[in-house]
């Protein structure tokens, strides 16, 4: 549809180099784990854009999980200034991508475009986003060439591993303080008319049983704490699952099942180690003397994460009245509280206008039922006028064959750059 709009004309003109772009950060495997190309895709961008007229850095985050000298965890941060005050947007976008996995009828990273989707392991997840929000900026400070205010966009590291290698380190030394950056987008793949106010919460946490080893012939001599692990999961299977069933949020949690709260067995493992690729003996015969899972539960705004935590002692308490010998460790692995930002913040109305003005629809408030990096922009940052908007379909994410829409990323730039003409243009 005609805009009559220099700002958004100038989004379209560049749809070929948004689909080039998109390409070009695709076909860079920054597979996480262990963590490879980081550096080359921040060079990549950072030549882009210092053409474009950006003061970059490029900055290694020493020392966070991960960080290794043969896998740094570098990260990007431009920023388009002319020097007269005004609010600072920042678009933050992570860089890394999972792993391939299997049934791909692509090549994962090969960028190719058929029709008006561009495949590629990241496509969705979120190089889209990525390249919709370079174009977006490199559209605006163009028709804006001496714009007030700032625009920043970074490229972070390990979101698909919590983070802490990226928006985390970057919010530790300052640069998501509210007084250098007033207003945040995260470009995650939410729908091009959805935005995203922020969270649930999750609480990560290893559950060890313990028992006694002997020879599995007399299994009697022994106390197997797969046994004490099997009794631990019939427990959350009888009585925690139907109570998380029960706990609903007034937070528009999308899918509509994740509205409630929720619990994933991440993982088990009891007994003798798996044993190394290509190893063809029989595993020896002994009673399981450890046993451990790891728990991803999933909390709402309107809980307690204490209350979170004692749900779990309180099934490993019940188990051990019944089981003579039970014992138990819990070790916390990973904490997140619930965000949500305001509708009503300066973010989150200026896209919902820009939504409502490029596709001529209302836009849609939702949360997400995992965490991003707007956890860390505000439990770290301090910032709570953040959200995540951005082209791709959420579904895709992960998948084999993931793909990114190309009308959805011009879409979406052209909401991005009218946030930006709303909250920094003259």
């Amino acid at each position: 549809m005609s805009q009559m709009n220099p700002l958004l004309d100038a989004v379209t003109s560049r749809r070929a180099a948004l689909v080039s772009l998109t390409q070009e950060l695709i076909r860079i495997p920054t597979l996480n784990p262990p963590g490879r190309h980081y550096r080359e895709i921040c060079e990549h961008l950072a030549h882009r854009l210092e053409k474009g007229g950006f003061t970059v850095k490029l900055l290694r985050a020493h020392g966070t999980p991960g960080d290794s000298e043969t896998y740094p965890r570098w990260n990007l941060i431009a920023r388009h200034s002319t020097g007269r005050p005004g609010d600072c947007v920042h678009f933050n976008s992570h860089h890394d991508v999972v792993e391939v996995g299997h049934g791909w009828t692509r090549d994962p990273f090969g960028g190719a475009v058929e029709g008006d989707r561009i495949y590629g392991r990241g496509a969705c997840d979120m190089k889209g986003g990525l390249a919709a929000s370079i174009i977006a900026a490199e559209a605006f400070v163009a028709t804006f060439p001496d714009h007030p205010g700032t625009v920043e966009i970074s490229a972070t590291a390990d979101e698909e591993s919590g983070g802490f290698g990226g928006v985390a380190w970057l919010a530790e030394q300052g640069y998501f303080a509210p007084e250098r950056v007033q207003h945040v987008i995260i470009p995650e793949p939410l729908h091009k008319d959805r935005i995203c106010l922020g969270h649930r919460g999750v609480w990560w946490a290893e559950v060890e049983t313990h028992g006694r080893i002997a020879h599995g012939s007399m299994p009697f001599l022994g106390d197997s704490a797969i046994r004490h692990m099997g009794a631990v999961l019939t427990e959350i299977e009888e009585r925690l699952y139907p109570l998380l069933e029960r706990k609903k949020t007034a937070m528009p949690v999308v899918p509509e099942g994740a509205r409630q709260s929720t619990l994933n067995i991440n993982s088990i493992h009891g007994g003798e180690a798996e044993p190394e690729a290509g190893y063809t003996g029989l595993p020896a015969p002994c009673v399981a003397d450890r046993c451990r899972i790891i728990l991803d539960r999933r909390f709402l705004i309107e809980e307690d994460l204490a209350e979170v935590k004692s749900e779990i002692r309180e099934v490993l308490e019940r188990v051990k009245h019944q089981r003579p010998g039970f014992s138990y460790e819990i070790r916390d692995l990973f904490e997140v509280q619930p965000t949500m930002a305001d509708r009503a913040a300066p973010i989150v109305t200026a896209t919902a206008a820009a939504i409502e003005r490029v596709l001529a629809r209302v836009a849609e408030y939702v949360v997400s039922p995992g965490t991003y990096d707007q956890k860390h922009i505000d439990r770290i940052g301090r910032l709570k006028n953040c959200i995540a908007y951005g082209p791709g379909l959420l579904h895709l994410a992960h998948q084999p064959d993931e793909w990114v829409g190309i009308q959805d990323m011009e879409d979406s730039a052209k909401v991005m750059a009218l946030v930006l003409q709303e909250l920094i243009a003259p």
